[in-house]
């Protein structure tokens, strides 16, 4: 058991100060200055507190191996924006009102199925859990995040970086259905366009039969229900015989390539998906019509562009054999050969389940189109000196 306190003050490290910016006025044809930040002379570092407990047990005479651990942490001061009065001539400032609670597990099985004298196999696994909740933020505001089209939402209750955005349930397939749902949408201008057939059949959240804003909600969580990994080596004599795996369940992942090439609003290319959209009345089809521009909003972030990001990946085997030679200078040379990625079990559509944008905790879950890791192989020699 542990109990530990870490901090962190990862932002601008004139946050706390007050200062001007200069600008461009006056129809940009003059320089001026404006006030760039209202410091906070109080602000400070985010503290978490962290509990951690522990056990390991062996059976069998160790044949058996169990460990498992469980966490529990609580961050105070919390780094958040705050927002500020119109008058002020900015819209928010750093402040310490944020709150935030971790809690998770993780469990590891070894187990020994085979000791014998020239035969020896170990198998075992692990299964991981983690949550986090917002507990407070400033003035108890929700926080959305605009990262590659999508909206990620921090909330008070919710985990931090949840999707957030309009929920569909397939297409109108008739001009009739369309007529009888009677939803529309208000423009700029207060005209309303009512959807028609071809459309995507978005959820009406306050039940007004206007698609706007207030229509949308969480559509999905990056953070996996488990994780884990799974290994296997097998020992005959001196050859060796190594797997291992990793996987995620649970989680949700925003395809935002699959957003551009299959939103069919733009003069670019897209996928042979297309080539179901609706295109006459009655059709039934998972794709809508295609319109330059998106008038009605068909391609707007929606949990069409959610899916399922959990998979099983192979990511690692190795054969080796060791050739026992004792000399002074020698204790042995082991050869081996390693392939890695060599395949992922997945429902989804992009390159890699696994990937996303670096660099915050908001963009979890968000596959901008990254490269995924390619099968590679590897031979090599050990020389034990």
């Amino acid at each position: 058991m542990g109990f530990d306190v870490t901090g962190n003050d990862d932002i601008n490290y004139i946050a706390s100060r007050s200062y001007f910016v200069s600008n461009l006025m006056l129809n940009n044809e003059v320089t001026g200055l404006s006030i760039g930040n209202i410091g906070n002379t109080k602000l400070k570092w985010e503290t978490t507190n962290r509990l951690t407990a522990g056990l390991e047990a062996h059976f069998l005479n160790n044949r058996i191996s169990l460990s498992a651990n469980v966490f529990k942490s609580w961050t105070s001061n919390l780094l958040a924006l705050r927002q500020l009065a119109w008058t002020s001539g900015l819209q928010e400032n750093w402040t310490n009102e944020g709150k935030l609670e971790n809690n998770g597990f993780d469990v590891a099985l070894k187990a020994k199925v085979l000791a014998l004298k020239d035969i020896s196999w170990e198998i075992g696994a692990s299964v991981g859990h983690y949550a986090n909740k917002v507990t407070a933020l400033p003035d108890g505001r929700a926080f959305e995040t605009d990262i590659y089209g999508a909206k990620v939402q921090t909330k008070v209750g919710q985990p931090v970086g949840v999707f957030y955005g309009w929920k569909t349930n397939g297409v109108y397939a008739t001009s009739a259905e369309a007529k009888a749902d009677g939803k529309y949408i208000v423009t700029n201008t207060g005209q309303h366009n009512f959807f028609q057939a071809g459309d995507m059949r978005f959820a009406d959240i306050d039940n007004n039969h206007v698609i706007n804003e207030a229509d949308r909600c969480v559509i999905g969580d990056p953070n996996p229900d488990v994780y884990g990994n799974i290994f296997t080596n097998f020992t005959w004599k001196r050859l060796t015989l190594s797997a291992f795996f990793n996987y995620s369940l649970g989680n949700d992942v925003y395809n935002y390539q699959r957003s551009l090439l299959e939103g069919g609003n733009m003069f670019m290319n897209q996928t042979t998906a297309m080539q179901r959209r609706w295109n006459a009345d009655g059709q039934v089809t998972d794709i809508p019509r295609v319109t330059y521009a998106d008038p009605m909003g068909n391609a707007r972030f929606s949990d069409r562009w959610i899916e399922d990001g959990s998979y099983l990946r192979l990511s690692n085997v190795t054969l080796s054999y060791h050739l026992p030679i004792i000399s002074t200078y020698l204790q042995g040379i082991t050869f081996w050969g390693s392939a890695s990625n060599l395949f992922t079990i997945t429902h989804y559509l992009g390159c890699d389940p696994d990937r996303a944008l670096p660099g915050s905790i908001l963009s979890q879950g968000i596959d901008a189109g990254q490269v995924a890791p390619g099968r590679s192989f590897s031979i090599g020699v050990n020389i034990n000196l």
